[in-house]
């Protein structure tokens, strides 16, 4: 059985990335092994401190390394993606063998993009988020999934797809799982 690791851009508890993410997670629990990434206490990059890795760092790199697929759920912040997604981006792109660029645990992994935001559906940070991993050696499935907010959403605190969203999600990570 694949191992899909989610990674939620959002820190925030009830994030509408969180919500996407765990209606994403409920659609491959019979096909994958699923679990969220916990990178809460990632400190930011600092090549001083590169080597040794922190035991933070290391186990990040390990829960990557296993994962057969990455999903990303990500909001938009200001056109782009949250801080925390760009530096836990950033380590994950650093070789683990000091000079064996090669070694970085990012290289070669397979990811999907979700977002939702705004009227953008996470377009800016879909693309930047893409960009980013596509520089550092990441393979990125080329269908993406974008939710939109509506003025109730925004109003509630829960994020509601649409049928259609549903089976577009649906289809986007059952071909994900093959890529």
């Amino acid at each position: 059985m694949k191992k899909v690791l989610f990674i939620i851009g959002s820190l925030r508890k009830d994030s509408y990335n969180r919500q996407l993410a765990l209606i994403a997670e409920k659609k491959l629990e019979a096909k994958a092994e699923v679990k969220e990434l916990d990178f809460k206490a990632l400190p930011f990059f600092n090549q001083d401190e590169e080597y040794p890795a922190s035991p933070v760092v290391e186990e990040i790199r390990k829960e990557v390394k296993d994962a057969d697929l990455l999903v990303f759920a990500t909001p938009e912040y200001n056109h782009s993606i949250p801080g925390q997604v760009k530096n836990l981006v950033d380590t994950l792109s650093r070789p683990v063998v000091p000079g064996d660029t090669s070694s970085a645990v990012i290289k070669g992994k397979k990811a999907a993009l979700l977002g939702a935001s705004g009227r953008s559906a996470a377009q800016y940070s879909r693309e930047t988020l893409k960009n980013l991993l596509t520089f550092v050696g990441a393979e990125v499935f080329p269908t993406e999934f974008g939710h939109a907010l509506a003025k109730d959403e925004w109003i509630s605190g829960k994020l509601v797809l649409s049928e259609e969203e549903d089976k577009t999600l649906a289809a986007l990570l059952n071909a994900a799982l093959e890529f």
